[in-house]
């Protein structure tokens, strides 16, 4: 297909699964960003899961009773606990929740949102398809190819595979790519790292993808930081005085490698207290091993926040323990906040997170290594902040939302195509 003609305003819907996290933070900044004279906007969430579906009579056939959609207020409503619907909602724009579509692994619930959400974008009559997410992007994009949507982006945060995996999980995985590959006109890959291993899958000609950052709004985490930010961010958690901090943001989840966190905390002295800020499935089994440890007075877990800005400047130092990334935003937050970071050595935390220069990188699933790095930060305030200085000058325009918007608009106006259409 040719380019779309420069003044036609463009109906877009992005896609994903879970409208939350760093992925949905970098959506929606992205969809904000979008000119509103240039562009419809539209979102596309995945459900809770099926559960409430079975339980309100929705048969899950996608087809049936017509449960499997929810629009606008009823499917902000429905949204999960830290859901960015809201947001896009009170911004303008469209809100559609497919409850089929559920983060886990279920072939009857997979069927159905593929047919449910074939069925959603080709009423739609969307210009252009943006999926997220590993789940939606597969299942987004194909979706979208059978509803004969024109363009179909796609962005990759990270890949669903990994070393941690088994050989045949992660070939099923990279096969599942390269499926939704040659329905995708267009990739934005966050981080250097994620384009590479693209690349050197097969998983996308140079043509068509694009490197991209995680688009942070750094304002309310710079302003956060101002003079007696940290003395106010402490008083909230009321922590007691004196103490040094290592905190984390992330879901409770294997990838981000809460349990390592802790036991980096259990070898740090005991004036330093850990915090970490989200919640998730491995939220019982982490307090269990608190308790263990003999931490239950020096780790709280703080689940979901919506205040993270004002919760930042309490940290002496940011620990990220993920067994894998794409590259994510809460380290630029951070830099934002002027924190001094750890990070492990995994794609593509290296972006942002230079050894010894902007910050300290660890191996991961490396409790001891963790903690001597956390060490060096807290005992060295000096180092500690020229490396967070250095890490703040690093963050440029590349990662703004304006930026991303910038980008947006010439990749769904681009003229990369899917290989089949060639």
């Amino acid at each position: 297909m040719e380019a779309f003609d420069p003044d036609r305003k463009l109906r877009v819907a992005t896609v994903i699964t879970r409208f939350n996290g760093g992925a949905g933070n970098v959506a929606l900044n992205g969809a904000l960003a979008l000119d509103p004279d240039r562009y419809e906007r539209a979102v596309i969430t995945g459900g809770v899961g099926m559960d409430s579906a079975a339980a309100d009579g929705s048969d899950g056939s996608g087809n049936g009773s017509g449960l499997d959609v929810l629009h606008g207020a009823a499917a902000v409503a429905n949204a999960a606990a830290g859901d960015l619907t809201p947001r896009a909602y009170e911004a303008g724009m469209e809100i559609t929740q497919v409850r089929p579509l559920v983060p886990q692994i279920s072939p009857r619930d997979d069927r159905a949102a593929l047919r449910t959400l074939t069925t959603v974008l080709a009423e739609g009559r969307y210009d252009v398809v943006h999926t997220h997410s590993a789940k939606g992007g597969v299942i987004g994009r194909i979706a979208a190819a059978r509803a004969g949507v024109p363009r179909i982006v796609h962005t990759w945060h990270g890949f669903p595979f990994n070393e941690f995996q088994s050989r045949l999980r992660r070939s099923v995985y990279v096969r599942l790519e390269r499926a939704a590959a040659k329905h995708t006109d267009a990739f934005l890959a966050i981080g250097s790292e994620t384009v590479t291993t693209a690349l050197r899958l097969g998983l996308a000609t140079p043509d068509r993808v694009r490197l991209s950052w995680p688009a942070v709004d750094v304002s309310a985490f710079e302003a956060a930081a101002s003079s007696g930010a940290r003395a106010r961010a402490r008083r909230r958690l009321d922590l007691p005085l004196g103490v040094k901090v290592v905190g984390s943001i992330g879901r409770l989840q294997f990838q981000k490698g809460p349990e390592i966190f802790v036991r980096a905390l259990a070898e740090l002295p005991g004036d330093v207290f850990g915090l970490w800020i989200g919640g998730g499935p491995m939220a019982p089994e982490l307090e269990r091993l608190t308790e263990r440890l003999g931490l239950t007075e020096r780790m709280r877990w703080l689940g979901h926040r919506d205040d993270v800005p004002e919760l930042l400047p309490a940290f002496d130092a940011m620990a990220m323990a993920s067994r894998w990334e794409g590259l994510p935003c809460v380290l630029v937050e951070a830099i934002a906040a002027g924190i001094p970071l750890v990070a492990t050595a995994v794609p593509s935390n290296q972006d942002l997170v230079l050894a010894g220069e902007t910050g300290m990188l660890v191996p991961p699933q490396d409790p001891h290594g963790l903690a001597v790095a956390v060490a060096t930060l807290l005992d060295e305030p000096v180092a500690a902040a020229r490396m967070a200085e250095r890490a703040r000058a690093r963050v440029g325009d590349w990662f703004s939302p304006a930026y991303l918007g910038t980008v947006l608009d010439e990749t769904y106006r681009g003229v990369s195509r899917r290989p089949h259409q060639r």
